[in-house]
This record gives structure tokens, C-alpha cells and sequence, in this order.
């Protein structure tokens, strides 16, 4: 899944940085296309191997612990109230962040550092010798200096210097927003889908055919992605360490709320949100198809339920 969307996951990083009069990239398919042309094929995956190393236990995680904690709010057995489901998505996205926080901030610095060399590279923009970084961890690993080429850095190097000069905390910046983002998407996504792959379903105890599992973890993927990407603004501007001229550096949740409304506008938080839905749609309907038809326990060696083996 992973594989297959991250050029528009790129894309959604670069354009929710973009601010006004600043604009490099026009939408998803020119930020690509630029990214392509200036970078090359593989441009358009910088920062994949941390997310590929990484999101396999993000995901184990958020699918376990929602599984654990359905089980233990249900009643004798019985199905699971709307509100319940809700909860236990809530504890799984809480989970979840222990992972995705460091990832999400090392996949950031290295899906960015091609827009800051491509504001450096287009006139008009921002003078080359205007252009800086707020962060003096990440400054020669970016070499964003006039006149000059960046230099290739890998998530190791970054990771190292983090911990080096901040310890783990600095892993951990936007760990607040990152909350903010993912316990909502959970709290949307785990009941939409459950509630969706029911009506696949022939009968209540067969499950539900393995594309009908794919369309539900799509629409409900899309629809909660949708709907937090106001939180995901957020939680990219903050986690963010190095930034083009004139860019505003934020104190924490509230004061880059307010920033980006003030000087943005309320469209602002809508940034992304195509390549939000296009990323998250297809990742969580491969998620729910791997998960339910039991690749995970074939692969262990483990017997697969009849049920899923029928679909």
C-alpha cells in the first residue's frame, strides 16, 4: 500500500508547506511532475524507506489494539454500540502514535527538502540570499545555502542528530498534534468500516466478500482522512524543521492554528486534502483485505478460518 501511494503522499507534504505568494507547486500532478523533472523517478519516494520500515508495526499496532479493545467492550460476546466502537477506535489511535510520531517526523524532513531547493531554484520567489533554515540540527544536512545543490540525507542521519542534540523528545515533536490527528481518524475510521463491511455481508456470521472489504476500508479511509486533515496541516507545519524565508515558525498547536487562519485563511486546512483521501483510500482497503482474508496467518503457518479461505 505503502508503495503504491507514496508519490501522492509526497505531494500532500509538500503542498500543505507551500504558503501563500511562495507557491512552487500548483497542485498534486504538477508538484510531480516538477518533482520528477528536478529530482528524478525516485525524488518522488525520498523518506519511503523509513515509512516501509516503520509502517508495519504502526499498522500492527493500530489494527491489534483496535481488535483488543472491541473484544473487551463487547458484552457477553454481543455486538459492539456505535459509541463503544468509537471508544475502542480512540484507544487504537492512541496506541498507534508511539510509532507514528517518530516516523511521521523523520518522512517529513525528507519529503520537504526538495521544495526548499526548488524555492531556492525559482526566481521570483525567494532571494537566494534570503533563503535559511530555522533549524540548526537539520542545516547541513539540507545544505539549504545560496548557490549550492542539496546534498542527500538519509532518516539514520537525521534520527541521529535529533537524538544527539534534543534526545528523544526531539523524535517526539508534534507528538501532541499527532494525537490530535490520529485519535479522531480512528474514532471516524473503525466504526465507519465496520459498520460499511456489515452490509456486505450475505449472512451475520460469513464475512464479507474481499472487495467489499477493499471498498469499505476505501470510502471509510477517505471519508476519516477527509475529515482530520485540518489536524494533519497542523501537525506537517509543526513537525516541519526547516523553513524558507519568511516562513513562520509555530510555538505549538493553538499558536500554528492561529497563524495559519490569520495569515491563510480557513482554506488553509484544506491543503492536501485530495492527496489526503487518494493516499489513505487505497492504503486502508489493502489494509482490511490483508487483514481479514488472513495473509498474516498464512504466511505464519498458522490455519486460516474457513470464512476468510471462502472469500
Amino acid at each position: 500500500g505503502v508503495t503504491c501511494v507514496f508519490p501522492i503522499d509526497l505531494a500532500k507534504t509538500r503542498l500543505q508547506n507551500q504558503r501563500q505568494g511562495q507557491q512552487v507547486y500548483k497542485s498534486m500532478v504538477d508538484c510531480l511532475i516538477k518533482t520528477v523533472r528536478s529530482e528524478g523517478y525516485f525524488g518522488m519516494y525520498r523518506g519511503a524507506a523509513v515509512n516501509l520500515t516503520l509502517v508495519t508495526p504502526e499498522k500492527a499496532i493500530k489494527m491489534a489494539a483496535n481488535d483488543f479493545f472491541r473484544c473487551h467492550l463487547s458484552k457477553d460476546g454481543r455486538g459492539l454500540t456505535v459509541f463503544r466502537e468509537m471508544l475502542a477506535g480512540c484507544a487504537a489511535g492512541m496506541c498507534q502514535v508511539i510509532i507514528t510520531t517518530p516516523m511521521e517526523m523523520l518522512k517529513i524532513q525528507l519529503q520537504d527538502a526538495g521544495r526548499l531547493a526548488a524555492q531556492q531554484r525559482k526566481p521570483g520567489i525567494i532571494p537566494p540570499n534570503r533563503l535559511v533554515t530555522t533549524n540548526v540540527v537539520l542545516s547541513r544536512s539540507y545544505n539549504v545555502v545560496p548557490n549550492t545543490s542539496p546534498r542527500a540525507v538519509s532518516a539514520t542521519q537525521i534520527a541521529r542528530e535529533l537524538l544527539h542534540s534534543q534526545g528523544i523528545q526531539g523524535l517526539y515533536k508534534g507528538l501532541g498534534a499527532t494525537l490530535l490527528r490520529d485519535v479522531p481518524f480512528s474514532i471516524v475510521y473503525f466504526p465507519l468500516f465496520a459498520n460499511l463491511n456489515k452490509l456486505g455481508k450475505p449472512s451475520p456470521d460469513a464475512a464479507a466478500p474481499f472487495y467489499w472489504s477493499f471498498i469499505s476500508g476505501c470510502v471509510a479511509g477517505s471519508t476519516a482522512a477527509v475529515a482530520v486533515n485540518p489536524c494533519d496541516v497542523v501537525k506537517t507545519r509543526l513537525q516541519s524543521l526547516s523553513k524558507g524565508a519568511n516562513e513562520e515558525t509555530y510555538s505549538g498547536i493553538i499558536d500554528c492554528f492561529s497563524k495559519v487562519m490569520k495569515r491563510e485563511g480557513p482554506s488553509a486546512f484544506l491543503k492536501g486534502a485530495g492527496c489526503r483521501a487518494l493516499v489513505i483510500a487505497p492504503l486502508f482497503g489493502i489494509v482490511q483485505v490483508m487483514y481479514f482474508i488472513g495473509v498474516g496467518e498464512f504466511i505464519m503457518s498458522y490455519s486460516v478460518p474457513k470464512k476468510y479461505l471462502n472469500t
